[in-house]
């Protein structure tokens, strides 16, 4: 492979600019990761996109936006708009734990560093850029914005926040993965800019410049093409929100409904998850103050050939050359991977993927991961090992609804929970001859599988033949040809009563799972372990559901590893359970662990292995006056007069006086 060239990447600077013959961008992006293009990040995405369509794409990554902001000013006006890229995790998850501590590194910037990336890059950069630019457009992407779409709940402040929009003052929300919005709003944006309008801005040598008045007509449309889809608008009153209110919109509950009443948010939020993954959804409406925030329906899920375009694009799979001799955490950890999916019918509870991605399965021809996988055994330091072919859960690709009418109607957020759906076809031959056939090229060792395996998929009966032996084949060649020696897989908990409210599946599952992984090792010979990973105060877990955790993964003789405290995170079902105090989907009561304390004595469950965790475990225990957690979990029996009542009350002695 030859060595990529500064003019091989995006421009950062007025230099790099120059290479390419350029005095002005048509689109400047400002990300708050590290640019490494690759489409595992999303500014190399939209900007190579952008690129492919003819325009001038450039990139100002992780921006210092502190003292005069020359960092914004360095490459000039864009002359169609600045896109906001805030980086490939929400901003406040990447920087701090469910403690709210520091995390130890910034996994999207160089070495690590903490200082590069501020709190909510969104409302930090857009307010930045239209202090310089007041009247450039300004468009928001990436995960922080599309899941703060609306009015969202943040576990950083502990309080409600009101859509980005009004908080950053940007034009409009690009939600989702982003790429079919963005070509939509290039093209109405270009047809503005090629005809003589006297609304429009010009610069001196007569060029038109779009502005934030002239981009709203490009987003709101004519009653010929409608708003854009996929785009989030605010309006200063309702009169403004283009044509009207209408019957099938959905009106939600008003920002400040919801601040006074938590059990209206939680109303919300079922309209909100429902209309995300439904083909034919409505547009919602929420009143913020004197403004209206307008969500538009999604683009129908993309097409193979639509996948495949965006994954085939010319990127370099390489951070660019600024950060020579430094580390980027996150690129080492996808660099010799390659995704074969988006999307995701799990619809778990606490997950944000169906939020962002979509549950409906996009998937990309066995051509295009070829591709791939050809150029990833061409980048430096490979060694013939693929650490990954997968997705957001390893085995779904090509997987959808043999009845696609009845999926458009559908409004379920799961397609397998609580039970798997009928329609759905679960084919995993599909997924077996991509494996095949890239285990089939020449300087392929090894293709191994770090995505996450439901193996509910894999045990469910399909009623048909051909299905199964599929599943019960691709358990075995995952399990002695593309595990590592660890197979990662996420029950989440032991508790059916918990499990129900995460939407997944009974722990009994993963019993039968863990026995089949068993067999196949011993009769392959090999020495492999499952690793599972497992969720502590997630809404309506208890300490005395914790404590059966530990018992049952005890006697199942593992020392649990990969755990975490829950974290509420914008757009997701836990996260308004944790906010709200109610499940959005029945607007029943849920118990929520919320205090430091209360979710400390949750997780210190998961280490009743530790010496030092021991002591404060059986205090616990008895505290809660569970004298049968006690001796099931360490095999001693408490006396009875250590034994303290779940009232707290110190134990009633008659002779106490004497």
């Amino acid at each position: 492979m030859t060595s990529p060239t500064l003019s091989d990447f995006l421009p950062t600077t007025r230099k790099e600019m120059a290479l390419r013959g350029w005095e002005q961008a048509d689109v400047i992006l400002i990300s708050a990761d590290a640019y490494v293009d690759h489409p595992s990040f999303g500014a190399a995405v939209i900007g190579r996109l952008l690129e492919d369509e003819g325009l001038r794409v450039a990139i100002i990554p992780q921006p210092d936006w502190h003292g005069d902001l020359r960092d914004f000013r360095r490459l000039g006006r864009p002359r169609l708009w600045f896109g906001i890229a805030p980086g490939c995790m929400d901003s406040m998850v990447n920087k701090y734990t469910a403690a709210r501590r520091l995390r130890s590194e910034d996994a999207y910037s160089p070495d690590g560093r903490h200082d590069l990336r501020p709190e909510y890059p969104t409302i930090v950069y857009t307010q930045a850029v239209k202090r310089l630019f007041p009247d450039v457009p300004v468009v928001l992407g990436g995960i922080e914005a599309s899941l703060r779409r609306l009015a969202h709940y943040d576990y950083w402040q502990d309080r409600l926040r009101p859509s980005i929009l009004v908080d950053s003052g940007a034009d409009v929300i690009l939600y989702g993965m982003g790429e079919q919005p963005t070509l939509e709003l290039v093209r109405r944006s270009l047809e503005l800019v090629e005809s003589y309008d006297p609304d429009l801005a010009y610069d001196d040598e007569g060029n038109a410049l779009l502005t934030a008045t002239t981009l709203r007509r490009a987003i709101n449309g004519t009653a010929q093409n409608g708003p854009l889809r996929q785009s989030v608008t605010l309006h200063d009153s309702v009169d403004d929100i283009p044509f009207g209110i209408r019957e099938e919109d959905i009106v939600l509950h008003s920002y400040a409904d919801c601040l006074n009443q938590p059990r209206l948010h939680a109303e919300n939020f079922h309209h909100i998850e429902t209309q995300s993954n439904s083909d034919e959804a409505a547009r919602l409406i929420q009143a913020t103050g004197e403004r209206w925030v307008v969500v538009n329906p999604p683009y129908a899920p993309m097409t193979t050939e639509q996948l495949d375009h965006s994954f085939d694009l010319p990127y370099t799979r390489l951070p660019h050359p600024r950060y020579e001799g430094k580390r980027i955490p996150a690129y080492d950890m996808i660099r010799f991977s390659v995704c074969l999916h988006r999307g995701c019918f799990g619809g778990c509870a606490f997950c944000t993927i169906s939020a962002h991605q979509g549950k409906h399965i996009m998937s990309r021809s066995r051509e295009s991961i070829l591709r791939e996988v050809e150029a990833v055994a061409q980048l430096p330091g490979f060694r013939g090992n693929l650490s990954d072919l997968g997705g957001p859960s390893a085995n779904m690709y090509a997987m959808r609804g043999k009845n696609l009418k009845a999926c458009a109607k559908c409004h379920r957020p799961s397609c397998i929970h609580p039970q798997v759906c009928p329609n759905l076809n679960g084919d995993h031959r599909p997924l077996l001859d991509i494996y095949r056939a890239v285990d089939a090229l020449p300087f392929i060792k090894r293709s191994f599988i770090g995505s996450g395996v439901r193996y509910d998929l894999l045990l469910h009966d399909w009623k048909n033949e051909n299905l199964n032996r599929a599943a019960a084949e691709y358990t075995r060649e995952l399990i002695t040809r593309h595990v590592s020696g660890r197979l990662k897989v996420a029950p989440e908990h032991t508790s059916d009563r918990v499990l129900q409210l995460m939407r997944k599946p009974s722990f009994r599952l993963f019993h039968t799972f863990k026995r089949l992984f068993d067999q196949i090792n011993q009769k392959a010979g090999l020495r492999q372990q499952i690793i599972p990973y497992f969720i502590s105060s997630h809404p309506g877990c208890r300490a005395e559901d914790m404590a059966e955790l530990a018992i049952e993964t005890k006697q199942m003789d593992f020392h649990l590893e990969q755990v975490q405290d829950f974290t509420p995170t914008p757009m997701t079902t836990a996260t308004t359970m944790w906010a709200t105090g109610y499940d959005p989907d029945t607007l029943q009561p849920v118990f929520v662990a919320r205090t430091p304390a209360e979710k400390q004595a949750q997780r210190m469950f998961f280490f009743w292995y530790k010496p030092e965790e021991r002591r404060r475990i059986e205090t616990e225990l008895r505290r809660m006056g569970r004298p049968d957690l006690l001796e099931r979990l360490f095999d001693i029996k408490p006396t009875a007069t250590l034994a303290v009542k779940s009232n707290n009350k110190p134990p009633h002695h008659k002779n106490k006086r004497r």
